[in-house]
């Protein structure tokens, strides 16, 4: 069997379910924007069609669409450098997740753990989307051929099912057609944790919204949810070994270095010492300074929803331009007659 060699290529999505917010700017946002400059071909995509696998009202999911769009614009994603598009636009991706849903084993999904999550206790209620959607999130990936996916801890499960159905695909057709993905996990803050109870994720569905700084905040809320996020009475350690009992100190250490582009180490170097009513100063101080702008931008991009829509187009033909041959190649491949 030839080896095949394949170029580089990442891919990411990001479900359009509205509130985007710091912990999406620090884990993906950011990070996408930074892996279009190294010379990578990057796709970054609004998976749509995972949004449906719960109920959607049809005008909330296109708003929320488009103010995803307008997150990834505002925070230096270039549509001329990287394609940008919604993933309904681009029926690869479903077509590709049926021939995945034929390779992937039942088992494989039972052991998904965000899907006994998601569907709680009533499970047989929940959508069969809901249960196979870790087999489009495969395909998403696959259709390009990508080679490393930014992902979050939590998802780190889905690419190794994507690793596991694209090496299930090659020897049950004796080829080396897909490539076995890496994940890309990295940076100070992958992890952002809400401001009100450091051992929660930062989340859109926490009831409080102080718990979170969204993208669309402007300077004044960032500042006060920065003001009023919880914290203890010691002063901050020099070293990270000081902040391992300490969630609320680390998550505010964690976006603080993550913003400025610092390891944690040399934060607390810096900061060492200081009691918060010093350190959080400097935290809205610098918050306010990389993220306010970002709010003013999407505000001025939904102004002009057809121009964001003509983007996501013009994108979607981009990314078609990869995802059909790669499709009429595995068809070629399972046996499929081609015209």
């Amino acid at each position: 069997m030839t080896e095949v060699v394949h170029t580089p290529r990442v891919f990411s999505g990001i479900q359009p379910s509205g509130d985007l917010h710091l912990g999406n700017y620090l884990g993906a946002l950011k990070r996408f924007a930074e892996a279009q400059d190294q010379g990578i071909e990057t796709l970054y995509c609004m998976v749509d069609l995972h949004a449906i696998t719960v109920w959607q009202n049809p005008a909330d999911l296109k708003r929320a669409t488009r103010e995803l769009a307008a997150g990834f614009i505002a925070s230096g994603i270039d549509p001329e450098k990287s394609m940008l598009f919604n993933q309904s636009q681009v029926p690869e991706h479903a077509q590709l997740a049926w021939i995945f849903n034929c390779v992937a084993r039942m088992g494989w999904l039972n052991r998904m753990t965000q899907f006994k999550d998601k569907a709680g206790k009533n499970r047989e209620n929940a959508s069969v989307g809901l249960f196979a959607y870790p087999n489009l999130m495969a395909a998403d990936i696959l259709i390009y051929h990508a080679t490393h996916v930014p992902v979050g801890e939590d998802q780190k499960q889905h690419i190794e099912l994507t690793r596991d159905i694209a090496t299930k695909f090659n020897h049950d057709y004796g080829v080396d057609f897909f490539p076995i993905t890496e994940p890309v996990i990295e940076g100070a803050a992958t992890r952002v944790m809400s401001l009100r109870d450091g051992s929660k994720k930062m989340s859109k569905s926490d009831p409080s919204d102080m718990s979170r700084i969204t993208m669309t905040d402007d300077a004044d809320a960032i500042a006060k949810k920065i003001r009023k996020a919880k914290t203890d009475p010691e002063a901050l350690p020099s070293e990270v070994e000081g902040l391992k009992e300490r969630a609320e100190a680390r998550n505010l250490v964690n976006i603080y270095a993550a913003l400025s582009d610092n390891t944690v180490d040399q934060v607390l170097s810096d900061v060492g010492g200081k009691q918060f009513s010093e350190f959080k100063p400097m935290l809205v101080e610098l918050a306010v300074d990389k993220l306010a702008p970002i709010s003013t931008e999407m505000g001025r991009l939904m102004q002009d929803p057809a121009e964001i829509d003509r983007i996501l187009a013009k994108g979607a033909q981009k990314a078609r331009a990869i995802a059909a041959p790669i499709l009429d190649q595995t068809y070629e491949i399972v046996g499929m007659v081609r015209g």
